[in-house]
């Protein structure tokens, strides 16, 4: 399935958004930005969050965007890592729907000094809500969101090599 707007085949919102990005510094400094749960969580500038840990459970409370529970899933240091968190709505994991986020870290050429390619996929937007309007929204929201995310996570480890 093509990461559109609305599969054309179905009328529906595709259920994965994927985004890639090159960056200029080797996969353990892209990691160690990644790695952070709720990293994503800003509008297009980092700042940093009030982060509390229980098990593989992480409250993760932003300033402007308020508190978010994000579960680890994967810890695969320095090539991956996979997040379960409420896209979309606030409030507990186990209260709603929620998506899946996943970076994965992957060489761009043969040496370090060739960077990395970092890509997120997201997934799980068919089950956020019955309402397809509010999937199409949630869905729209987060593929513009991807792109600002993933500069933000250049500009962070590009300013670190």
């Amino acid at each position: 399935m093509t990461d559109d707007a609305t599969d054309p085949a179905t009328g529906e919102v595709p259920d994965e958004i994927v985004r890639s990005i090159h960056i200029a510094a080797t996969a353990e400094t892209v990691f160690g930005i990644i790695q952070e749960p709720g990293w994503f969580i800003n509008d297009g500038e980092y700042r940093e969050h009030e982060i509390t840990r229980d098990g593989p459970v992480t409250r993760v409370v932003d300033p402007v965007h308020g508190s978010f529970e994000i579960a680890v899933e994967v810890h695969e240091a320095p090539n991956r890592v996979a997040f379960r968190w409420l896209a979309g709505g606030i409030g507990e994991i186990a209260d709603a729907p929620n998506n899946t986020v996943e970076f994965i870290i992957d060489p761009a050429g043969p040496t370090k000094a060739d960077g990395v390619q970092l890509t997120v996929r997201e997934r799980g937007f068919a089950r956020l809500s019955l309402d397809a309007e509010v999937r199409r929204r949630n869905y729209e929201e987060n593929s513009t969101g991807w792109e600002e995310e993933l500069e933000v996570a250049r500009a962070l480890a590009e300013k670190e090599r």
